[in-house]
């Protein structure tokens, strides 16, 4: 079984590359005191409750390199794991296994944080017909493996990049002078198959924006009293999605708006990494 939760992200191997040449270089000076027939059983162990991301990265780093070595997954990405599983275990190389340690550990523990973020917003508004999605508040270059996490949380993806769904925010409303101005110049650029997203800050510009025949609404840093008078007013005439203000402590209350989508930027701009750690046997 892969340990991929779904398809593997895109460029995974490019960046694992990169890593290792950005820590490792021309070689780990301090594991170098350590004979190539030295060999070391290692387990890598939960030292918090979490929603592991990244197992790919350390079994493509620590996976069996000889005879007699061997790696063992006991968790794949998207399980939830609590203080003092072990999530892998093997035996490998002494020397490898010290130079690829913190490596394996980088991916583990900040995917996993990403994830596991994701999976209280997804706990928090279980039981509604809502979805939780990232935003393209991403660390650069890590948006592949960010967005993946978020799967493994249990949420969803907004768009990749600017390249698969339009979104017309404040300043292309601005640009183009009105929110159905912006629609129409938008939609003879795009394909017949691009979705339009339009931010609005008040019902009025939503009421545009359903006019122009946006396909989503952005219900950008409105209250939930307001929120809901809209989404109840057009229910059906569009897909609605809350923006701004939305944290653990809110973010119930603004699914019981009755919106589609939720969209939460902290989910990859400010997850705290999960607390992983490895240890000989």
């Amino acid at each position: 079984m892969s340990a991929w939760f779904g398809p593997e992200p895109t460029g995974w191997r490019q960046l694992l590359e990169q890593t290792l040449a950005e820590d490792v270089g021309t070689g780990d000076l301090t594991a170098a005191s350590f004979s190539p027939e030295s060999s070391v059983r290692w387990m890598i162990e939960a030292q918090s409750d979490a929603v592991l991301c990244g197992t790919g990265f350390a079994e493509a780093l620590l996976g069996a390199s000889s005879d007699g070595h061997w790696l063992s997954r006991k968790y794949k990405d998207g399980d939830r794991v609590s203080a003092g599983d072990i999530v892998l275990e093997g035996r490998n190389q002494t020397s490898n296994v010290l130079t690829l340690e913190r490596t394996a550990l980088n991916f583990l523990m900040t995917l996993s944080g990403v994830a596991t973020l994701t999976g209280r917003y997804v706990d928090a508004v279980a039981g509604l017909p809502v979805r939780i999605v990232d935003t393209r508040k991403t660390v650069p270059l890590l948006r592949n493996l960010q967005k993946y996490a978020v799967r493994c949380g249990g949420g969803h993806n907004h768009r990749m990049g600017l390249y698969d769904g339009a979104m017309i925010k404040d300043n292309h409303i601005a640009a183009h002078g009105s929110i159905s101005a912006a629609v129409a110049a938008v939609r003879n650029t795009v394909s017949h198959m691009t979705k339009i997203e339009v931010e609005c800050e008040s019902a009025e510009q939503v009421a545009e924006a359903i006019a122009a025949r946006a396909d989503v609404v952005m219900l950008d840093n409105m209250s939930p009293a307001n929120m809901a008078a809209i989404v109840a007013l057009h229910r059906g005439e569009t897909v609605f999605e809350a923006s701004g203000g939305v944290n653990l402590s809110t973010v119930r209350a603004i699914a019981e708006t009755g919106v589609d989508v939720i969209s939460v930027g902290s989910l990859t701009h400010s997850a705290i990494a999960a607390s992983l750690h490895m240890e000989f046997k």
